[in-house]
């Protein structure tokens, strides 16, 4: 039994009962995510320690917190190079202190540690709403936040992976026919993407239309996959020069992997567009401050806060929600794709 001058927290419990902080939570506030045995056992000892609830941390438990929760799992070498992540967390964060609502962005090793965090906040009330960005295919915390719809989980993938969740979702399907389409107009039958991760769902559905876009135009197509670093651009981008037929043009599925693509390629005294003509999905001021400019797949990236700010607080606010898509794409050209050069290089029958 504690002293009477001492004041037991939900720590002290948690350790005499022999569980985390997050079990102790979800057990004395009646929530799922933990078994009746621990949750009976947690009562118990809370009891039995003299636990009473701090009134002025309930009030506020129930409370708005105006945090929006962002964990990223993706390397600081990554973030620290690629914009699409800081251009769209911007947009929404910018939208966010309009109402004095802010991002509570975390960083995590890996999934496990990510999903630690997601299930702390949920366990605290840490935060009102969260974004969830990479859903790869049978996600943990898609299933997590399906179980406890008390925090609204706004998830950026396509519907067909983000179970009964809201999604933003970007036409990626439309993406891929776009650029099939404007290669093949330009001539090119021989062509090569450097993909992102395949576990992820958006990566699936564009590999399954590049597929078959270039099989209804009768082209020949190369695929590796990566994820996402700048070297890996550099390496994919060596394999696929060095194979015995090469392609005309190299799609890459960031910006930062087009960069070392065009690296490559001038260092082997390839003239870009004239010899290998380069694409990049995503825009962004890095395709414009080489030389030449980088053709891109194109979409306005800060104005999506504008979108899903409104979407976030009527989540909040326990209203309904419909999917929305992002804004479309667009092909933005630029001097890095021209029209391809038929003779110096022949495609491969498609096996």
């Amino acid at each position: 039994m504690a002293s009477a001058k001492s004041k037991v927290t939900i720590t002290d419990v948690a350790k005499a009962a022999g569980v985390s902080n997050s079990a102790v939570s979800y057990a004395l506030n009646g929530k799922p995510g933990v078994s009746e045995k621990t949750r009976k056992r947690v009562l118990e000892v809370a009891d039995s320690m003299g636990w009473k609830p701090n009134s002025a941390a309930k009030a506020l438990s129930v409370a708005r917190t105006h945090s929006i929760g962002v964990v990223m799992t993706a390397g600081s070498k990554l973030l620290g190079t690629e914009p699409y992540f800081m251009e769209l967390l911007a947009g929404i964060g910018v939208e966010l202190e309009k109402e004095d609502y802010s991002l509570l962005l975390r960083f995590a090793r890996d999934e496990t540690e990510a999903l630690r965090v997601h299930r702390n906040w949920i366990a605290a009330g840490s935060v009102d709403a969260v974004l969830i960005f990479n859903v790869e295919i049978g996600d943990a915390r898609v299933e997590l936040y399906q179980q406890h719809p008390e925090v609204p989980a706004l998830v950026f993938s396509d519907p067909s992976v983000s179970g009964t969740l809201t999604t933003v979702s970007s036409n990626d399907a439309d993406g891929a026919r776009q650029i099939v389409r404007y290669l093949h107009d330009l001539g090119h039958r021989h062509i090569a993407r450097v993909a992102g991760p395949e576990r992820f769902g958006h990566t699936y559905i564009r590999d399954r239309v590049f597929n078959e876009e270039t099989s209804n135009y009768a082209m020949a197509y190369d695929c590796l996959h990566s994820d996402y670093l700048p070297e890996e651009g550099r390496e994919c981008t060596e394999r696929l020069l060095s194979l015995p037929n090469t392609p005309t043009a190299i799609v890459y599925d960031n910006d930062v992997m087009t960069v070392e693509g065009l690296h490559v390629a001038l260092s082997k005294g390839l003239r870009v567009p004239d010899d290998l003509s380069l694409m990049s999905w995503d825009d962004s001021y890095m395709c414009t401050a080489t030389t030449p400019s980088l053709t891109a797949l194109a979409r306005d990236i800060p104005k999506l806060g504008e979108k899903i700010v409104p979407m976030l607080y009527a989540m909040i606010d326990g209203k309904h929600v419909d999917n929305q898509l992002e804004p479309n794409y667009h092909v933005v050209t630029r001097g890095s794709t021209a029209a391809a050069h038929r003779g110096l290089t022949q495609p491969r029958a498609r096996t």
